[in-house]
């Protein structure tokens, strides 16, 4: 198991001396690493809080007593290895319908808290992708046009205990897996680990937040309109014998009828005869190489 310094992006660093900085950070974060951290987002710190105090409540109240008597728990008392994962979760939609009225036993507080919560964090993802779509040379609102597909986002949030497991040998939390959508943006646990992302041949374990920080990964979409640039990464959840670990992971996607491609700007020439190409590389040898490629695509 690796340990690594996980890149931190500083929101507060993007309007001073060091926006170039930050944004080199924030590209080699997408495209080596496929996840990081980001502090002074502008998000709530009392709101965020809140909602990870009331869903725990939730937890203990409605969810926690019927995991630990479902098939899967019981299995594990007679040392049977489990292919299911070892998590009580649900999901709230948000955008463009919500359901947050549909599921049973949350409270108004939590309900309320919730609304107030995502807006701000939909806020957030859609700086991410400006911030990507600059890094990338799109235009700023290219992802977000993208994935509206003239409705707006898909946005909803996957809540998930990961409880205190007896055996943790014999079963996952999450098992491995990419994200199938666009930005995902999670409030976990401050004291719990568990989390696992996997680069360089290598697991690595992501310590719980702090500070209230936000962990971003990147999700399919984004490294199919990227081109393959931006990194969809396999990550995991292991259980754990020491402790309950949370997660609220929110999920900024595509409209569900949005058709996401690569962008043209980040794809190369294609169907290019060679002794054209060679005819325009002899008067643009010693130019840019990138400048090139784009030329060569308007000529194709």
């Amino acid at each position: 198991m690796k340990e690594m310094g996980i890149p931190v992006i500083d929101f507060g660093e993007l309007n001073g001396e060091e926006r170039s900085k930050t944004m080199d950070l924030l590209h080699q974060a997408c495209e080596k690493w496929g996840f990081f951290q980001v502090e002074n987002h502008g998000i709530d710190k009392q709101l965020m809080e809140k909602v990870k105090q009331l869903i725990n409540k939730y937890y203990e109240e409605n969810l926690k007593e019927s995991f630990y008597k479902s098939e899967m728990a019981k299995s594990l008392e007679q040392d049977i290895t489990s292919e299911k994962d070892w998590e009580s979760s649900f999901f709230i939609w948000h955008r463009p319908t919500s359901n947050i009225e549909d599921i049973p036993n949350l409270s108004d507080d939590l309900r309320i808290t919730m609304n107030e919560y995502i807006p701000q964090l939909i806020k957030m993802a859609e700086k991410l992708s400006e911030l990507m779509c600059e890094n990338l040379g799109l235009k700023k609102g290219y992802i977000k046009d993208a994935f509206c597909a003239g409705k707006g986002p898909s946005v909803g949030t996957k809540v998930a205990k990961y409880p205190q497991c007896p055996q943790p040998e014999l079963v996952r939390g999450l098992r491995e897996h990419t994200d199938a959508g666009g930005i995902i943006l999670l409030l976990q646990d401050d004291q719990v680990p568990g989390l696992e992302f996997f680069k360089d041949g290598e697991w690595v374990a992501i310590p719980p937040s702090k500070n209230n920080r936000i962990f971003v990964n990147i999700g399919d979409q984004v490294e199919v309109l990227s081109n393959g640039r931006y990194k969809s990464v396999l990550h995991r959840v292991m259980a754990d014998k020491n402790g309950s670990r949370l997660s609220i992971a929110t999920f900024y996607n595509p409209a569900g009828d949005a058709i996401i491609s690569p962008a043209p700007r980040l794809l190369y020439p294609n169907h290019v005869r060679f002794q054209d190409y060679l005819k325009f590389y002899a008067t643009t040898k010693f130019s840019d190489k990138g400048r090139r490629f784009e030329s060569m695509k308007q000529i194709a």
